[in-house]
């Protein structure tokens, strides 16, 4: 069977294969079904691009990342300082720590997300300080309400041996499955388009095949006849 890519989206065989295909669809009678070649429905390719795009939103971590302890560093180191202590109350001393060190912060969006208060952060103090006497990574440890607990990715191996324990906003899996969606959809576009083109109907029994020209001429009247 030749190829022929003039005109890759309406068909990928040559006009001698598009007839031979048509001769085998009309003589087999399998057991009676009958299947005309129509295009696959508009609101299909739709629901399964929808469908792949939906995949990747739901799955990719920039929604719902979990707190690290490195977020809440920089709040832990300033909420003693005099500048802080000097506020009158926890509300003050709060918001003094969102707006000029959280707002500064390289973890601002997270902050933003998972906001904490001067309660939360006396409870995190000593957890953070004793993680950072084992000079461990506070990115690869979660906040969990009143605990600090290694997160649960696995990712490479640092030089040092230590396992990168941290949520990527892109992994390898994705790109794994870029490249599967991509087969996928060029292997059902290729079977698809190997067919003859949907302006070819096969003839079911005694029915006579139209010709492109037939067709044309009855879409022509029909569009007349919507309008009348």
């Amino acid at each position: 069977m030749a190829w022929r890519f003039d005109n890759p989206l309406r068909t990928l065989a040559d006009d001698e294969s598009n007839k031979t295909a048509m001769e085998i669809w009309e003589s087999e009678s399998l057991g009676g079904i009958t299947e005309n070649n129509n295009r696959l429905p508009q609101p299909v390719v739709y629901l399964l691009v929808l469908t792949i795009i939906s995949a990747y939103l739901i799955t990719f971590p920039l929604w719902g990342q979990r707190p690290t302890a490195a977020i809440y560093q920089e709040y832990v180191a300033a909420m003693d300082s005099p500048e802080v202590q000097a506020l009158p109350n926890d509300q003050a001393r709060m918001d003094y720590l969102v707006k000029e060190v959280g707002a500064k912060s390289k973890y601002k969006t997270q902050l933003i997300q998972h906001p904490v208060e001067m309660d939360d952060l006396r409870v995190l103090k000593p957890l953070i300080a004793d993680l950072q006497a084992k000079s461990a990574i506070l990115d690869d440890y979660t906040v969990l309400g009143n605990r600090i607990v290694l997160a649960n990715f696995e990712g490479n191996l640092r030089s040092d041996g230590t396992q990168v324990r941290q949520q990527p906003w892109w992994d390898q899996g994705y790109t794994i499955d870029i490249f599967y969606v991509i087969y996928f959809c060029l292997a059902v576009m290729i079977v698809v388009k190997r067919l003859p083109p949907n302006t070819v109907q096969p003839r079911h029994g005694s029915e006579r095949m139209l010709s492109d020209a037939e067709i044309a001429e009855l879409s022509v009247h029909g569009q007349k006849r919507r309008v009348a």
